[in-house]
């Protein structure tokens, strides 16, 4: 005997799958089968009428399915049935082959798991029953049998295939307008009018307004101010991902594939969108079958009584719709540009009142312009006008945020306007966008114009190289570099140990930015230089990403500095040529690194072993830095060079330098002894001798470093562990004690 299930039974299991996927459970459960039971509009007004507290019930499964142990999410995984659900089944399926029945009806369902033992779902029920079961499932029987009566808890006037559809024409009101793609707009509708092939696709990046113009036609039908034959048309939106959910049986997608096309073409003038039309290729397609969604809905698309508009960008475009030539051919490609600047303020400006009527405040105009102004030189990943108006929207949201809080404090007049200004979309951009530089996002310029006094504290008898840095910052703050080029380009020439290093570590700290640092020892050989860029496909590491792309994508406003540049690979300085022109880098995937916001700071000791020739010969006035320098032109190549914003010289240190950096360190030192309750106090004389042994021409600063490593942090250490300064303490440390 040939035993089937019913449209209802077979709903139901696809809804628990769901559920139970959804859940991210191992198992599908008789709870995911009464959590399923509970959207059946039979099964909840039969409930109804024996008295269950359905809201009781459902919160209680909730809790309890909360508690099962959950699938990880980057598993994939296909639920399994338990015991007790195919207990559940068979105890159906006897029920109806006993009857002489052929077909398992929600009842026996029902009855099923009323039989079951050791089962929450089974229990929960029986206790809102309070014993009435037979009665309860008595009415059930006589509920279903109405052949009229809706399935699902919803409209009556619903049938089964809406559920899977969007009807744009009832949520339009809810969208932003569409402001301005006139063209593209009466080009989508001329399409739309054609005899045959009548299917737009809209092609562009993401957030240039695709869907937008969707709901701009949707809201031009629902006005009468379209053609003829497109007047009285409804927009539906298809989605896939519904499509799909819980189809557990060959044939259960092709299914609801089938009602939903045949349900739209008796509705008559039906315009259906699917967003992410490249997903159509491969959809539901069961191991090397061919029959995907994008076959299945050829027939529709030929007959030309059903018209498609679908969505997709660029890169997908390629690498899957392009794939499936019988589509492309039924599509009339339309490329959706993203707006000019121009375009987008007056874009925002349009949309400004329904921003201001849901947060509550007024923007600027000022503060309008500078979002799209903003967001398209800092943000680079994304489109307008799309991160403008996230832009806009979250700052609304912020001061909305911030004057509750005034508010709750008592620190807010009521009713007092909130206006968002020109700072407020700057601090939202900062937080977005990781430009965190104080010096650079305050709309004083305080920070920047006292940074070079700062540096010069912190480094010393390096002024023309402090002065060059500070000028390429003030500049990018002024408006005048330009826009596609990273904010400088410096090369750091000069012999070791003199503060090359040390200038892009203040200069990172002084404007609240990170230090990225590459040694470019490391990338000697020519396969290394694919580390920094990710490794082509096919080869180790592809799947890891460029260190150097990677770094600038997660901290866009950084001092980058490529150390000892001299020693990389010659393939690099190609790559490098490329950031400083045009400020942009693509890694193996195609993924852009930008570098507006980046200084670029190159530290080099090339011609190193020609320094100490610099005062050979009489009155030589020549310096170390300036004799590397003549060898530096010779190492890189002129097109190097030539892009660089300025090559800057590091002078040779002298004993003034000497004593000043020497007094730093030892700053620095008595900052960690104050830590341990410690007082150091060095004799003159002490003094003298750290600073007689640590001052080389040839080791610079490095060599202070080794002086009070080897004669003054020993004896310190004595002292603390085991001698005078256990408990704290003042020392006074004369030459005796560091010889």
């Amino acid at each position: 005997m040939d035993i089937h299930n019913s449209p209802i039974v077979d709903l139901l299991y696809n809804t628990a799958i769901g559920l139970c996927e959804g859940h991210r459970d191992e198992f599908l459960m008789p709870e995911h089968l009464l959590e399923a039971l509970l959207d059946i509009k039979q099964f909840r007004s039969t409930l109804y009428i024996y008295g269950a507290d359905i809201k009781a019930m459902s919160d209680e499964l909730a809790r309890h399915i909360h508690e099962y142990e959950k699938v990880p999410a980057d598993k994939v995984y296909q639920p399994e049935t338990s015991v007790q659900f195919n207990q559940m089944v068979n105890h159906a399926y006897q029920q109806v082959a006993g009857s002489g029945a052929t077909m398992i009806d929600l009842p026996h369902l029902v009855k099923g798991l009323l039989e079951l033992e050791d089962c929450y779902a089974t229990w929960l029920l029986k206790r809102e029953l309070k014993g009435q079961e037979e009665d309860f499932l008595a009415s059930l029987i006589t509920e279903v049998e109405d052949p009229y009566d809706s399935v699902l808890d919803d409209d009556d006037e619903d049938s089964p295939w809406r559920q899977l559809v969007t009807c744009l024409n009832d949520i339009v009101d809810q969208k932003n307008p569409l402001i301005g793609r006139e063209a593209e707009l009466e080009r989508t509708i001329q399409i739309l009018c054609r005899k045959e092939k009548n299917n737009p696709l809209h092609v562009g990046e993401p957030g240039v307004g695709k869907t937008a113009l969707v709901y701009g036609l949707t809201r031009r039908i629902m006005e009468d101010h379209v053609p003829e034959r497109l007047r009285g048309s409804k927009v539906y939106q298809l989605e896939l991902g519904t499509m799909l959910a819980g189809t557990q049986f060959r044939g259960d997608f092709e299914r609801r594939v089938k009602q939903v096309m045949d349900g739209l073409q008796a509705e008559g003038k039906a315009i259906i969108y699917i967003d992410e039309i490249h997903n159509l290729v491969g959809a539901g397609a069961v191991g090397e079958s061919s029959m995907d969604a994008s076959n299945m809905l050829k027939p529709y698309l030929e007959q030309g009584d059903l018209r498609f508009i679908g969505s997709t960008t660029y890169e997908e475009y390629n690498k899957y719709f392009s794939r499936s030539k019988g589509l492309v051919r039924r599509f009339q490609q339309m490329d959706i540009l993203e707006p000019s600047i121009e375009e987008c303020i007056n874009i925002l400006k349009q949309l400004r009142p329904k921003y201001e009527e849901y947060h509550g405040v007024i923007y600027e105009d000022a503060a309008l312009e500078y979002a799209v102004e903003a967001s398209a030189k800092f943000i680079s990943d994304r489109f307008l006008p799309d991160k403008a108006i996230d832009l806009i929207d979250e700052a609304g949201a912020a001061k909305e945020s911030a004057s509750t809080t005034a508010a709750d404090s008592s620190l807010f007049t009521p009713h007092s306007t909130l206006i968002v200004t020109k700072a407020d979309i700057a601090d939202v951009l900062a937080k977005t966008c990781k430009i965190d530089a104080t010096a650079l996002k305050e709309d004083s310029n305080d920070q920047l114009e006292t940074l070079a006094p700062r540096l010069l504290d912190q480094i010393y008898g390096q002024d023309e190289a402090i002065r060059q840095v500070v000028e390429s910052v003030q500049m990018s703050k002024a408006g005048l570099l330009d826009d596609n080029k990273p904010l400088a380009s410096l090369l750091f020439v000069g012999p070791t140990g003199v503060g090359k290093t040390e200038v892009a570590r203040v200069l990172a700290k002084e404007l609240g930015i990170q230090l990225v640092r590459f040694d470019m020892s490391e990338y000697t050989e020519k396969h290394t230089v694919a580390k920094l860029i990710g490794s082509p496909a096919g080869y180790v590491g592809y799947e890891d990403g460029g260190l150097l792309t990677d770094a600038i994508r997660k901290t866009p406003n950084c001092v980058l500095l490529l150390d000892e540049i001299e020693k990389a690979h010659t393939d690099i300085f190609n790559i490098l040529l490329q950031v400083m022109d045009y400020a942009r880098l693509t890694d193996n995937k195609g993924r852009k690194a930008d570098f507006r916001n980046v200084i670029l700071i190159m530290t080099s000791n090339a011609g190193a072993q020609y320094a100490g020739q610099a005062n050979i010969g009489f009155n030589s006035q020549v310096s170390r830095g300036e004799a590397m320098l003549k060898q530096v032109k010779k190492t890189f190549k002129p097109e190097f060079i030539n892009r660089l914003s300025g090559t800057v010289v590091f002078h040779d240190m002298d004993r003034q330098m000497a004593t000043l950096i020497l007094r730093k360190k030892l700053r620095e030192l008595q900052a960690k002894l104050t830590a341990r309750q410690v007082e150091m106090v060095l004799s003159d004389e002490a003094f003298e001798l750290l600073l007689n042994e640590g001052f080389t021409k040839e080791y610079g600063a490095r060599e202070m470093d080794r002086v009070i490593a080897q004669r003054l942090k020993p004896m310190l250490t004595r002292e603390i562990l085991f001698g005078s300064l256990k408990q704290g303490g003042s020392i006074t440390i004369t030459p005796e004690q560091l010889q």
